[in-house]
């Protein structure tokens, strides 16, 4: 069952739990999870809180922190202001890219469609007439944000999408987010992304948080010594909710506490 977790009385015992594992890893959706949502994707920032709480973590020693998103590398290099001399680990396009302190980036581009070029330019007139939907240029495919949407245009976005994607590549992978419809013709989640990231730091315990359905594929694996943190409502798998990433930011802060403690 998930429960609220908030910052006053006790310390909320699953987060101690956590906080005591041998080797911690700390992995974070990006966007409505360190970083509000925003208009412009590629103005999302982590709040400052959020930073300075990856930051305190990923200096602990048996800690790692990483970055798990939807993002194509580039981008969540970008908008996460990372740089080659940074300890974060990234796992980008759900899970198909990667790049880790001590080998760089990952990433196999040899399963591209012959024809992706024609998909895209058929996607872009698709919704060439509609106001403030936007085409998103991803790694292995591409995503159609909504968030700039004029009233009504989301809908019928939409529509027009789901119908097209549905005939034109009927077996790429189909995912929603707020305001988003993506589709890639890898069918990597998150659920591949924590494994991977697990295995390569040789965690004895994950500390997960999302706020999005996608992220409900990485919740879903986690086991007794792990913890799954959702931000903001929905359903979710998740053990601990807080309400935004602000709220989740004082969290992070909590477990570097509580980390620092147990060792």
């Amino acid at each position: 069952m998930t429960r609220d977790w908030t910052p006053a009385g006790e310390p909320d015992p699953a987060l101690a739990e956590i906080a005591r594992t041998p080797r911690l890893l700390v992995a974070l959706d990006f966007d409505g999870t360190v970083s509000p949502h925003v208009a412009d994707p590629m103005a999302a920032r982590a709040l400052p809180a959020a930073v300075a709480a990856v930051k305190r973590l990923a200096a602990l020693p048996e800690t790692f922190v990483a970055y798990a998103s939807g993002r194509s590398l580039h981008d969540l290099r970008e908008i996460t202001e990372h740089e080659d001399g940074s300890p974060i680990l990234l796992a980008a396009s759900h899970g198909a890219q990667f790049w880790f302190p001590d080998t760089g980036e990952e990433t196999d581009l040899s399963s591209e469609p012959a024809d992706r070029a024609e998909v895209v330019s058929e996607l872009r007139a698709l919704i060439a007439d509609l106001d403030g939907v936007v085409h998103e240029p991803k790694t292995f495919g591409f995503g159609v944000h909504t968030r700039t949407a004029a009233p009504g245009q989301e809908e019928i976005a939409f529509l027009r999408v789901e119908k097209w994607a549905a005939e034109r590549i009927p077996s790429w992978r189909r995912r929603t987010g707020h305001h988003l419809r993506e589709f890639s013709w890898r069918d990597e989640g998150k659920d591949a992304a924590l494994a991977r990231l697990r295995a390569h730091v040789h965690a004895t315990g994950v500390l997960f948080a999302g706020d999005d359905v996608t992220d409900e594929d990485g919740m879903r694996t986690l086991g007794p010594a792990d913890l799954g943190v959702r931000i903001g409502t929905g359903e979710t798998a998740a053990t601990l909710r807080v309400p935004d990433p602000a709220a989740f930011a004082g969290l992070l802060h909590a477990l570097a506490e509580a980390r620092a403690a147990a060792q």
